[in-house]
């Protein structure tokens, strides 16, 4: 689900920001109201983050299932506004801290201490879970939050509009560049790659042939394919034919749906939207290979659903976790095809999931399984922050790529040296 707004905060957003706990200590606890009580159940009193959903009917479905829960009182918090993230780390070090909370894995957590072990929860049923969602999750052998949702990106193309402009879906970024061009019209750019372009920073670098950080986390992103990929997105940036300055970003399909861009980057949960306005006319694509050694890419975004190990109900929020994210399968799947189109992350439900056996939806599902990429829980905010800089600098403002790749590498391995030594 996406914040169909431009005023609302990202819910699919690959970045990830997260305030850090210092940061978040100057700034205000988010409401006065701890929003405690007034829940269904009985004994504890819970309360749960979430930010505010785009799509019709996502709010009144995580109320329904708190509702239904009766081992505690469980009340959410539905938080508005384009500050999620902050507000989230400005609440933690309050007393009015929720109980649980959704946000993506991040290894600042852990190691602070803010993240409780679910490992006890996951690990029955930890084999019915994607693979990669719980290495993702997973520091020094233990589990971390329960991925509630997989959302694979991708871009978006009208068909009817490629066999106009007699093209081909691009195989690699030199096609891209070309395709863009040959569609764009005086009233319809060639593609739209989000307004800064930085949702496709990460999946530039595995197309690439490239990765953020290697196994034993070191920095692999700062290679001369990568670079290439750079100039490759700085001759797009300066053509012409790319969406620059859309109402609202990638995100959300309304520039697509709109007729403002022939090809646009998003994600599967935009998939409904875009088949009410234009039918059957949508077709998707990886990122395209770039240079001899790259291979197409897909980045798998999503949420988790983790528990404030410092909250004073630690064991009752695990118990309504596991509840809910863990043995109420009816509702992951609901909340996963019912509000835009999302992979469940437990192999079981996405394998019987009836909206995503075909059509868009499945080719979605091929594309997720065969070229993605999840989540590395080592891969900080710090360290995308440096590689934001690399596209800001070579592809916005015509720095020299590699330079750009060397300064963002002694920022990332500065970080690597406080995490893992």
């Amino acid at each position: 689900m996406s914040a169909m707004s431009n005023n609302n905060w990202s819910r699919r957003s690959l970045f990830r920001a997260a305030a850090g706990m210092a940061a978040a200590g100057t700034l205000a606890a988010c409401g006065g109201n701890n929003g405690r009580g007034g829940g269904s159940g009985s004994g504890k009193n819970l309360v749960q983050y979430f930010h505010a959903y785009g799509e019709a009917g996502v709010e009144q479905a995580v109320k329904r299932y708190a509702k239904a829960y009766k081992g505690a009182n469980v009340t959410t918090q539905w938080i508005t506004g384009s500050q999620f993230e902050q507000k989230l780390f400005a609440a933690l070090l309050t007393k009015n801290a929720p109980d649980v909370f959704e946000f993506h894995p991040q290894i600042q957590l852990v190691k602070s201490g803010q993240v409780a072990d679910l490992t006890d929860i996951i690990e029955p049923v930890k084999d019915d879970f994607n693979p990669a969602d719980i290495k993702s999750h997973t520091v020094d052998g233990k589990i971390y939050g329960v991925r509630m949702i997989d959302d694979p990106q991708f871009f978006f193309y009208r068909p009817s509009l490629f066999e106009k402009a007699k093209i081909e879906v691009p195989q690699t970024l030199e096609e891209l560049i070309e395709a863009a061009a040959k569609l764009k019209t005086s009233k319809v750019k060639g593609a739209f790659l989000g307004n800064d372009i930085t949702p496709v920073q990460s999946p530039l670098i595995w197309s690439a042939g490239a990765d953020t950080l290697t196994e034993d986390n070191k920095v692999a992103f700062n290679t001369d394919a990568v670079a290439d990929g750079l100039k490759q997105l700085r001759s797009l940036f300066t053509s012409g034919n790319l969406l620059l300055d859309a109402p609202a970003d990638w995100w959300d399909p309304s520039a697509f749906t709109q007729g403002l861009t022939a090809i646009q980057w998003c994600g599967m949960w935009a998939m409904p939207a875009m088949q009410q306005a234009l039918g059957d006319d949508i077709g998707i694509f990886p990122f395209p290979k770039v240079g001899s050694a790259g291979r197409q890419s897909v980045t798998n975004g999503g949420w988790s659903m983790f528990v404030n190990a410092k909250g004073d109900n630690v064991e009752a929020a695990k118990e309504y976790v596991k509840w809910l994210w863990i043995e109420q399968k009816q509702y992951q799947e609901d909340f996963a095809t019912s509000y835009g189109f999302h992979i469940p992350p437990r192999t079981s439900i996405a394998q019987s999931a009836s909206k995503l056996k075909s059509g868009l939806p499945a080719e979605g599902v091929k594309l997720f399984n065969e070229f993605g990429h999840f989540d590395n829980i080592g891969w900080t905010q710090a360290m995308i922050s440096a590689i934001n800089d690399v596209m800001a600098n070579s592809v916005r403002k015509n720095a020299d790529p590699k330079a750009q790749l060397d300064a963002a590498q002694k920022k990332v391995d500065a970080e690597l040296t406080k995490l893992f030594g």
